[in-house]
């Protein structure tokens, strides 16, 4: 059976420059999932900031109590991003590795549009801005609030409770934005691969990054510059009389009968879905066998690089090298019967692309001359053609709204709140790399691919993941005894003592 790995983006138009990026990666199947949780939903209020209606619909939580201290022990809360929650609560083991410790409550929240949490069911993916039109990540963190507030007025032992705020890639920022916003709800955030500036950052950095990955993976950047000329050396192979060009990718790429290659455009698909593989290994170049997206080996831009890296004589022979490459991401465990270029989203993520072209408008661009892809200005009015075609007038980009709504890297008024990137990571070029006042810290992983910390811990870590989690904990127990809730409350003589003494 086919793994289904298609996009950690998803494709406006198979141009790149119109390209939509998630920031997530993570997929679940029932079968592999190990933790241990109770379901729970929630009568959600769908618009937080009109009095235009009352209307409700039901947001999925799960919950574990197994380590929780009753007696006000601390909440972590994972502010759920793009996809199916509980693939995201899966894969944030670190959550679950340190819960004991803080004897705390975990609480892993959907997103309003994703998974189950659909304020308008089916409907809820039309193109009528009176239902498309509640999805945002104001009326996300506002659902997070009222859910917080929901559980410490409803749980016996959680009224006084505080709470941290965990969450990687898109979650992550959702977690920084949450502590930002509402620091009376939220006493502290571990925002994991949190590209909060990508709306400002140099579109080209992200494809540096990513060629980066393949450039240090094989000899004098070997890998790289043969994934630049792959690019060419398809146009070629589309331009043989024929169309024997066509039949030989069909056959040597083992492409399904969906998937066929015929025509020009079908190359612009077989590009994006290519542009897409490379970056999903940098964002998933883990130092273990992994398998939430695809079955991938330890150290997958290693693997795919012993291929990709071997000399050729002619275009046929590099892509055969190219081939064999998307092999390791496709078919790892050799299970595979065909390659399909159209494989749908695996995470329940498919209205991200609807919030990319509203508020979280991110700049991509490449030069094919720093980066190993096929050169692509960044055009925002391309960008906002396909969007309003995608989505209607409803899908109009706000280009300056985040930065707006949450402020980029000016985080004067922020405090508690942990950035972790690792250096891997191409969403590490949007995110905070320099610690700030107020107790904002920057965590740089330089061995780390996407929110490698939040992920559990595994004997293959890097010592520089371990120290960040390290000094994560450092900062939650800080946060949690500093918070003055609950069992952590000062009484007023300890309080005025301090007072005295630092006078």
């Amino acid at each position: 059976m086919l793994n289904p790995f298609l996009t950690s983006w998803a494709f406006l138009v198979p141009l790149v420059a119109a390209h939509t990026f998630h920031t997530s990666v993570e997929r679940l199947t029932e079968s592999s999932s190990t933790r241990v949780f109770t379901t729970h939903w929630y009568n959600q209020t769908l618009d937080h900031f009109t009095f235009t209606t009352q209307t409700k619909f039901r947001q999925k939580y799960l919950v574990n109590d197994t380590f929780w201290d009753r007696n006000g022990g601390p909440i972590f809360f994972y502010t759920g991003n793009e996809g199916d929650i509980e693939a995201f609560t899966e894969n944030s083991g670190f959550m679950w590795d340190i819960a004991p410790e803080f004897g705390a409550l975990l609480v892993f929240a959907e997103h309003r549009y994703y998974g189950e949490s659909l304020p308008f069911g089916a409907e809820s993916r039309s193109k009528d801005p009176g239902k498309v039109g509640y999805l945002s990540s104001s009326q996300a963190l506002a659902d997070y609030v009222d859910l917080i507030t929901f559980i410490r007025q409803s749980v016996e032992g959680a009224s006084q409770s505080p709470v941290v705020a965990f969450g990687g890639s898109y979650g992550g920022m959702l977690a920084a934005w949450i502590r930002t916003k509402y620091p009376h709800i939220v006493q502290g955030a571990i925002a994991a691969s949190a590209p909060i500036a990508q709306f400002t950052s140099p579109c080209d950095a992200f494809g540096r990054i990513v060629t980066s990955d393949f450039s240090a993976a094989a000899e004098n950047s070997s890998c790289s510059t043969n994934i630049r000329a792959s690019w060419s050396a398809l146009d070629r192979l589309s331009l043989l009389p024929n169309s024997t060009g066509f039949s030989w990718l069909n056959t040597n790429f083992q492409l399904c009968p969906s998937s066929h290659m015929a025509s020009a455009a079908n190359i612009s698909t077989l590009k994006s879905y290519l542009t897409d593989l490379w970056t999903n290994l940098a964002m998933m170049d883990y130092p273990y066998p992994t398998s939430f997206l695809a079955p991938l080996p330890a150290n997958p831009v290693v693997a795919v690089c012993e291929h990709l890296s071997k000399p050729y004589t002619n275009d046929t022979e590099l892509l055969h090298l190219v081939y064999e490459a998307v092999n390791v991401y496709l078919n790892y465990t050799g299970q595979a019967k065909c390659l399909n270029l159209m494989e749908e989203d695996g995470i329940g993520a498919d209205m991200w692309s609807y919030q990319a072209c509203t508020e979280m408008v991110m700049p991509f661009c490449y030069d094919g001359t720093n980066d190993m892809f096929e050169p692509a200005p960044w055009d925002l009015d391309a960008y906002t053609k396909e969007c309003q075609d995608m989505w209607g007038p409803a899908g109009t980009p706000q280009p300056a709204l985040a930065n707006s709504l949450y402020g980029g890297r000016n985080l004067a008024s922020a405090s508690n709140i942990v950035f972790s990137n690792g250096l891997l990571d191409p969403w590490s070029s949007g995110g905070v790399l320099k610690s700030g006042e107020g107790g904002v810290v920057a965590v740089i992983i330089p061995e780390g691919a996407h929110h490698l910390d939040l992920r559990g811990a595994n004997a293959a870590d890097p010592v520089s993941v371990i120290q960040a989690r390290k000094l994560e904990r450092a900062h939650i127990d800080k946060w949690i005894k500093n918070s003055n809730m609950g069992k952590y409350k000062k009484s007023k003589s300890s309080r005025m003592s301090k007072i005295s003494v630092s006078n």
